[in-house]
């Protein structure tokens, strides 16, 4: 990709003949990525509109709604992505907005590429290509230079083409160009990985929580006090993440925050989170055939309102540097794995300090299974078992991780599942399975939410530690 594409002419030219119409207010995003930005990146050797027909898991390129939440938008405009693995991420913002300049869109887009552990990230209204070093944990007091490695003017595709497409093309991401071009650009110094950030906040709430219920729940028992921190941090990182992917309203525990009595009026939520889920992580009724005990103990503590309000305050736009819309399971389970590993103990004055486990301490450390390794592990297992068989053959399969921490390998054997079927269905014409599959908005096949429910069910994905729980 030496030369300039005709295409990227066209759009150049046009962009420069209308830019005065381009930046009046009346000129939206979803226009300039319709019109300039979709054709822009199809140049670059982008399925931008799934013409291979890949399933939702696999395409290139993903499109984000333009929905804003507070200013923002709730997901990045483009994820451009190999093989389902997310590559780098494009966000866009109409040529009204100085994207050179404007400090909270470079924010935003760093925010989403630090939480995904991206290195590079592309900022664009067309008229300017800023190019961000993603390693580096935002502030939102960042000046929109920060960390910024380069930055295009949309006449400088004329003759600079070749340097932007050697690295952001499709095949220069095959041929390990954008890795390359992305260690050789990007500082180690001033940089902290999210899950590591993450790992200290979530610690440090531990801490504050745990004292606070020591010192106002003086009956507690050291067993109780962990269960109680540990599941309190469980709900509200749920919650937390369910709002950013719209399954829960935006900003429901902020609001929470407006009143005393905070942590009492979190209950009604986790209530509701129990009636609608109906997961072992809301439990608080006894159930007829659920063998495993409900939580009696949450709801009737004591919790400063000031410990939740660091928990709370800290998850929240813009003081969080976390966009969990685009949160990696993966950082996730890493971030659980470490958080397991230590323990509250009570001191004789019921005072709660935080300490590794005696076996994390012999062991030199809590290690976390790499995504890659689990899915080899799932193929060749799961997918083995799978083979020759009809879905009603496959449900009967049950599968146990005897030494489940975070639960990746029932994740991965989950999604898994999940693909085989919808690939099953496909393969022997969807439209013969109504209740297994529907067909959506963009005419792709997937499963219905019952058959999803019903893979999960039948196959009775279940830890060691579950089944131990409920005997």
């Amino acid at each position: 990709m030496n030369e300039t594409p005709q295409t990227v002419v066209d759009l150049i030219t046009r962009f420069l003949r209308n830019l005065s119409d381009l930046k009046a207010p009346a000129y939206l995003e979803m226009h300039l990525r319709q019109e300039f930005l979709n054709p822009f990146f199809k140049a670059l050797g982008w399925d931008m509109d799934n013409q291979q027909g890949h399933s939702e898991r696999f395409k290139e390129v993903v499109h984000e709604d333009s929905i804003e939440v507070e200013g923002r938008s709730k997901a990045p405009d483009y994820c451009f992505r190999i093989g389902g693995k997310r590559i780098f991420f494009v966000e866009a913002k109409k040529p009204a907005v100085n994207v050179d300049r404007d400090p909270a869109a470079a924010y935003q887009l760093r925010r989403y590429c630090w939480s995904c552990d991206m290195p590079l990230g592309i900022l664009t209204n067309f008229e300017h290509f800023a190019i961000y070093d993603c390693r580096a944990k935002p502030k939102l007091s960042d000046r929109a230079a920060k960390a910024r490695i380069a930055l295009y003017k949309f006449p400088d595709f004329l003759t600079g083409w070749a340097p932007f497409a050697a690295v952001f093309s499709r095949d220069a991401v095959l041929k390990g160009e954008f890795d390359r071009y992305a260690e050789s650009v990007t500082t180690k110094r001033g940089t902290e990985e999210v899950g590591n950030a993450f790992l200290q906040d979530i610690e440090s709430w531990r801490v504050n929580l745990a004292r606070s219920i020591a010192l106002r729940n003086r009956k507690l028992t050291q067993p109780q006090i962990n269960f109680a921190v540990q599941t309190l941090i469980d709900r509200i990182i749920f919650l937390r993440i369910c709002e950013d992917r719209k399954l829960e309203p935006y900003r429901q525990l902020a609001d929470l925050l407006s009143k005393d009595g905070v942590y009492r009026r979190l209950g009604d939520v986790l209530r509701k989170a129990d009636y609608k889920y109906n997961s072992g992580l809301f439990h608080f009724e006894r159930e007829h055939g659920r063998a495993e005990a409900p939580d009696e103990l949450s709801l009737s503590l004591e919790v400063d309102d000031q410990a939740l309000r660091n928990i709370i305050d800290g998850l929240y736009y813009p003081e969080s540097p976390y966009e969990f819309s685009v949160f990696p399971q993966e950082i996730l389970g890493q971030v659980y794995e470490q958080f397991l590993g230590k323990v509250i103990h009570l001191t004789a004055s019921h005072q709660a300090r935080v300490e590794d486990k005696p076996e994390v301490r012999k062991a030199g450390g809590v290690f976390y299974t790499p995504s890659f390794v689990v899915n080899h592990i799932v193929e060749h297992t799961v997918g083995r078992l799978l083979n020759g068989k009809a879905p009603k053959q496959a449900k009967r399969i049950k599968i146990v991780d005897p030494t489940c921490g975070s639960g990746s390998f029932l994740l991965g054997a989950y999604s898994f599942l999940l693909d085989w079927h919808r690939r099953w269905y496909e393969a022997q014409g969807p439209e013969r399975y109504k209740r297994q599959m529907y067909r959506a908005d963009n005419g792709e096949w997937r499963l219905t939410v019952a058959e999803r429910k019903d893979i999960l069910c039948t196959a009775s994905l279940a830890s060691m530690w579950t089944f131990k729980r409920s005997k």
